[in-house]
């Protein structure tokens, strides 16, 4: 007779092949549910997930192009593949390949766009299938995804990873930081490059003790990431003691322009509490920035700022007014000086291989191209010369470091996997072929290597990665232009630059 917990995960299963025939079979074709991903060949696949769009507000999945966080992110996963792939001593003979989707930034699209990876390990029944002539159709298998590099907000990893653990598909996620993705009870099979905020919710207490802030209040984007990691920062502010809770506020699901007017009112009712902590989405940390501006309290706020605000530009563009003054966390990380040179040398004609590279070419250089642009007539003609850094600004985005040593930890794992089931043989032996996706995650958590910045990549028994913070605050410079500046970090404790 079947334990409880495995009649529950039978039903799950069941639940799920039932949604896979409605989706797969019966309902939509699969450029409804797939309708763009990047496909390369190889002995073993890895599946991808990136918020290469924003989500929608009108029903549609997506909207706009993520220059930074969508593509910058998609090709570092590229690129450490093509520098796998060219070693000869880390998986030799051994060629990885990849599925790449689109989460356009929600849950639920991830979802089903994550149905992809498990399609080669459903056995459907087409004994009744026949074609005009009364022939059996020839179908052709989808590629077996072994692991999967992924996702990017902790609410969609966290969705994606229900269905990966079902199918035994390791997941290593290069952003997701989110607390309860710690619990290897229910995300058994998921990883991360990047330390939990739980971390990150320590260092903010540290720095408002350091500061001598007794009076704050909070705001969370509504989710996994916003939620729990501002429930970690109050749990510790209270066992620090002395630090009292203004006000909790949080921001809805696609939110409205009055719901970020109607948080800095909220936040105005208790002015003495200036000092803001915000887990937020880049989304809603504009939509909150620029209320402040509406309401006219450019410079009331002290803002402290989750590792998804960071560094970056996107969030403060044009609101660089607002977030002067803003202390930030961002998990310590590098420059990749290899990705630099291989990401301002794409091109149009070099790389065909990204199906969204036109959408960014269009973008990044305000052009049109003239086969199937969605931009406006107006819009100048690209000429296809243009190049990335020289005609455009570039700059690294912060987590381009952790989508590589995400593609290397797995990488890792798999080379030393091919070593011990397949000690005589050159490449995947049958062995490794018909392995459980419980023995690579085995390997995965054992692995250790130095990243791609010359820091140490390893696991924690929940699959976590040690806390390391930079602390930044965006500061006015002597040119008059604000810019962020490092003020310290956090390594197990705070330690700010006088």
């Amino acid at each position: 007779m079947a334990r409880p917990g495995e009649c529950a995960k039978l039903s799950s299963i069941w639940r799920l092949l039932w949604l896979m025939r409605t989706v797969v079979d019966v309902a939509l074709p699969q450029e409804t549910y797939a309708p763009h991903s990047i496909r390369t060949e190889g002995h073993l696949t890895l599946g991808g997930l990136f918020p290469v769009h924003t989500r929608s507000i009108d029903g549609t999945p997506c909207r706009d192009l993520k220059k930074e966080n969508g593509v910058q992110r998609l090709e570092a996963m590229m690129y450490a593949l093509d520098q796998i792939n060219q070693d000869d001593q880390l998986l030799p003979n051994i060629t990885l390949g990849a599925r790449v989707l689109d989460t356009c930034s929600r849950d639920t699209y991830a979802l089903e766009q994550s149905l992809t990876f498990v399609q080669a390990l459903i056995t459907k029944d087409t004994s009744d299938v026949r074609c005009t002539n009364g022939e059996p159709p020839v179908f052709v298998k989808p590629e077996k995804v072994v692991g999967v590099i992924g996702a990017s907000a902790s609410s969609v990893s966290i969705m994606v990873a229900n269905i990966l653990r079902l199918f035994q598909i390791p997941q290593i996620s290069y952003a997701s930081t989110a607390p309860e993705l710690s619990d290897d009870r229910r995300y058994d099979f998921f990883s991360r490059v990047v330390p939990p905020d739980s971390f990150q919710a320590q260092a903010m207490v540290d720095i408002i003790r350091a500061l001598g802030w007794t009076y704050v209040s909070t705001i969370a984007s509504e989710g996994s990431y916003g939620e729990k990691g501002v429930e970690a920062f109050t749990q510790l502010s209270k066992e620090a003691g002395g630090i009292c809770i203004a006000q909790s506020l949080k921001i809805p699901h696609n939110p409205k322009l009055e719901d970020y007017d109607k948080t800095v009112q909220q936040l105005m009712e208790t002015s003495n509490s200036r000092a803001v902590i915000i887990f937020a989405s880049e989304e809603d940390i504009r939509g909150v920035l620029n209320a402040t501006k509406r309401a006219n309290q450019v410079g009331h706020f002290l803002w402290i700022g989750s590792d998804s605000w960071g560094a970056k530009s996107s969030p403060i563009h044009q609101l660089e007014d607002v977030a002067v003054g803003a202390v930030t966390i961002l998990p310590k990380r590098s420059s990749i000086k290899g990705f630099d040179e291989y990401f301002t040398a794409l091109t149009l004609e070099n790389n065909r291989r990204n199906v969204w590279f036109a959408e960014f070419w269009e973008e990044n250089f305000d052009c049109r191209l003239l086969s199937a642009s969605k931009r406006e007539d107006t819009s100048r003609k690209c000429t296809g010369q243009e190049r990335i850094g020289i005609d455009s600004k570039y700059e690294q985005e912060g987590k381009v470091q952790f989508v590589i040593d995400a593609v290397y930890a797995m990488a890792h794992a798999l080379h030393n996997m091919q070593r011990d089931l397949c000690p005589d043989h050159p490449g995947v032996c049958p062995q490794m072929e018909a392995a459980e996706g419980k023995v690579l995650l085995r390997y995965i958590r054992n692995t250790s290597f130095n990243g791609s910045a010359g820091t140490p990549v390893v696991f924690n028994k929940n699959g976590d990665a040690p806390g390391r913070y930079d602390l930044f605050q965006f500061q006015m410079t002597n040119s008059s232009t604000p810019e962020y500046k490092v003020v310290g970090q956090w390594v197990e404790s705070l330690q700010l630059k006088v």
